[in-house]
C-alpha cells in the first residue's frame, strides 16, 4: 500500500474525526428534533421535482471534497421529507424513537453480519427474545419462532415459501411442482403479496382475489364458492392471506372466519399484520386481530407504528418446525450441517448479511419496556378515531369508511364539482406545494380519496383542525376550476 492510501484510510478510520463528527451529528438532529416539534410553519414536504433534486445533487457530488460533514448533512435533512413533524401524516414509515436511531448507529459500526451465530452472538439471543414476546402477544405458545428480516415484502414471500413447502403436494424444493398452485387473498391486500405469487411462478390464475365488502374487508362467505371453482380449474390452492390491515384503508380482515376455512380445507393461513400487527401489544385494540392466534404465520412490521427505523419486520411461524421448511440447504463455509438450529439464522431467510435490527427494537425495550409499544399504538389509533369524528362533523367532508386504525380516507365533495377525483387531487396537489402538511391518496372503487396514515404519537388534534381548515379553504378557491 501506498503512503498516500495509508494516509487516506488512517484519515477515514480516525477516532477523534468520528468522536468530532459524531457529537456535531447528535446536536444536528436534536436541533432537527426540536425544530419539528415546537414549529408549526416548518416545511413538513420540500418541495424538489425529481430531475431538479437529480441535477442538485448531482452538482453536490461533483463539488469539493468536505473537511467536515456537519454542512453536507444539514443540506440532506433540509432537503427530506420531515416524518418527526406533527403534520407528517403520509405513508406508513415509522417516527423513528430517537434511542432506536442510536442502537441503528451503533449496528452500522460494529456491523455483524448474522448469517450464523458466530457473526451475529449478541443481536441473535436478542433476535429470539424479542420473536418470542411477539409470539406470546400473537397467543402463540411455546413451540413456535421465527425470524426478523428486511421488511414485509420479504416476509410476506419467505411465509408464502414456507406454505408451499408444508402445503403442496410434492417437495418443491429437490422436485420443483407439477400441479398449478393458488393463493387466495383480498382484493385490498398489498400488492406484495401479488408480487410473492408472481415470483413463485403462481401467474394470474394461482391469485384468487376476493371481493370486499362496504368497508373493504374479504368477503368470506364467499370462500367456499370460490375454492371450489379454482379445484374445478384444476388449481390446487395452498395458502390464504388475512390483511390486518389493508394498506389502503386500514380494515382488517375476518381472521376468525379465514381461520376456520383454513382449518377445513387443511389450507395454511398467513396473517399479514405488516401495519396492524401491532395492536397484539394494546389491550384497548387487540381485539381487531381476533383470530391471529390461529394463524400458521404472521407478519408485523415494527418499522411502521412501532417507532423502530426502517426495516424490521418479525415473521413468527406457529410451530418452529415450519420456520426451516422454506429452506433447507447447505453452506459448507458457514454450517457443518441443515440440521434446524434457532441460532444460525441463515437457515431461514434469504439473507446471508443480515442487519442487526433486533438492537433498534430490544434497545427500546431495554429503556421503556414493552408498554411503550401499547402507548403509541394506543395514541394513534385514538387519534384516527378523533379524527373520523371531525370528518363527519363537516358537511362537505365524506369518509370512506369509518376508521378501525390510525388510516383515515375522506374526500371534499361539492355541489357542482364535475370531476371529484380531478378535484380531491388537485387538493393534495395544492397541500404539497404549501408544504406545511404530507398527506397521500388512494383509489377505492374508482373514487379518489385523501389519505392519512395518523403514524407520529405528537400529533394533535389542533394539527388535524388546521389541516381540515386549509383544505376547505383551498377547495373553495378551486371550486371555480371544477364546476
Amino acid at each position: 500500500m501506498t503512503q498516500s492510501n495509508t494516509t487516506l484510510l488512517q484519515k477515514v478510520y480516525d477516532p477523534g474525526s468520528f468522536r468530532q463528527q459524531g457529537h456535531a451529528l447528535i446536536d444536528q438532529l436534536a436541533d432537527y428534533l426540536e425544530s419539528v416539534q415546537s414549529q408549526s410553519d416548518e416545511v413538513v414536504f420540500p418541495q424538489h421535482g425529481p430531475e431538479d433534486h437529480y441535477r442538485f445533487w448531482q452538482n453536490e457530488l461533483n463539488g469539493p471534497l468536505s473537511e467536515n460533514p456537519a454542512s453536507f448533512f444539514e443540506t440532506v435533512i433540509q432537503h427530506s421529507v420531515k416524518t418527526h413533524h406533527p403534520r407528517y401524516m403520509g405513508h406508513q414509515v415509522a417516527v423513528t424513537a430517537p434511542a432506536a436511531a442510536l442502537a441503528g448507529l451503533l449496528s452500522n459500526v460494529l456491523n455483524q453480519g448474522m448469517a450464523l451465530y458466530e457473526m451475529g452472538m449478541s443481536s441473535t439471543p436478542m433476535e429470539r427474545l424479542v420473536i418470542e414476546l411477539l409470539a406470546k402477544k400473537i397467543g402463540y405458545d411455546t413451540s413456535s419462532s421465527g425470524i426478523l428480516t428486511s421488511g414485509g415484502t420479504l416476509a410476506n414471500l419467505t411465509a408464502l415459501l414456507a406454505a408451499r413447502a408444508c402445503k403442496a403436494p410434492s417437495n418443491v424444493w429437490s422436485e420443483g411442482h407439477q400441479e398449478r398452485l393458488a393463493i387466495m387473498v383480498s382484493e385490498e391486500a398489498h400488492y406484495c403479496v401479488d408480487r410473492a405469487a408472481r415470483i413463485m411462478g403462481l401467474g394470474n390464475a394461482g391469485i384468487i382475489k376476493l371481493p370486499t365488502d362496504a368497508q373493504y374487508k374479504m368477503r368470506c362467505e364467499l370462500l367456499e364458492e370460490s375454492l371450489a371453482k379454482a379445484q374445478r380449474e384444476g388449481l390446487y390452492v395452498f395458502a390464504i392471506i388475512g390483511s390486518a390491515c389493508s394498506t389502503s384503508t386500514g380494515s382488517h380482515d375476518d381472521l376468525e372466519a379465514i381461520a376456520d376455512f383454513a382449518e377445513r380445507h387443511n389450507i395454511w393461513f398467513h396473517a399479514d399484520g405488516a401495519h396492524g400487527g401491532g395492536a397484539v401489544f394494546s389491550t384497548k385494540y387487540q381485539s381487531l386481530l381476533k383470530g391471529i392466534d390461529r394463524a400458521d404465520s404472521v407478519v408485523v412490521d415494527f418499522h411502521k407504528v412501532l417507532m423502530v427505523p426502517a426495516l424490521a419486520t418479525a415473521l413468527v411461524f406457529k410451530r418452529e418446525q415450519d420456520s426451516f421448511s422454506t429452506f433447507q440447504q447447505r453452506a459448507q463455509y458457514l454450517w457443518n450441517s441443515a440440521e434446524a438450529d434457532w441460532y444460525n439464522l441463515g437457515k431461514r431467510t434469504f439473507e446471508c448479511t443480515k442487519y442487526m435490527m433486533s438492537l433498534k427494537i430490544f434497545t427500546l425495550l431495554k429503556l421503556y419496556g414493552e408498554e411503550v409499544f401499547t402507548a403509541v399504538v394506543d395514541q394513534v389509533y385514538d387519534l384516527g378515531q378523533k379524527f373520523a369524528k371531525m370528518i363527519a362533523k363537516r358537511p362537505n367532508f365524506e369518509l370512506a369508511m369509518e376508521p378501525e386504525c390510525n388510516i383515515v380516507c375522506f374526500r371534499i365533495v361539492k355541489n357542482g364539482v364535475s370531476d371529484l377525483n380531478a378535484y380531491n387531487q388537485a387538493l393534495r396537489e395544492r397541500i404539497l406545494e404549501k408544504g406545511h402538511f404530507y398527506i397521500v391518496q388512494t383509489t377505492l372503487r374508482d373514487k379518489l380519496y385523501l389519505r392519512t396514515s395518523l403514524m407520529n404519537p405528537l400529533t394533535t388534534e389542533q394539527d388535524l383542525t388546521i389541516l381540515l381548515d386549509e383544505l376547505e379553504s383551498l377547495a373553495n378557491r378551486l371550486l371555480f376550476k371544477f364546476s
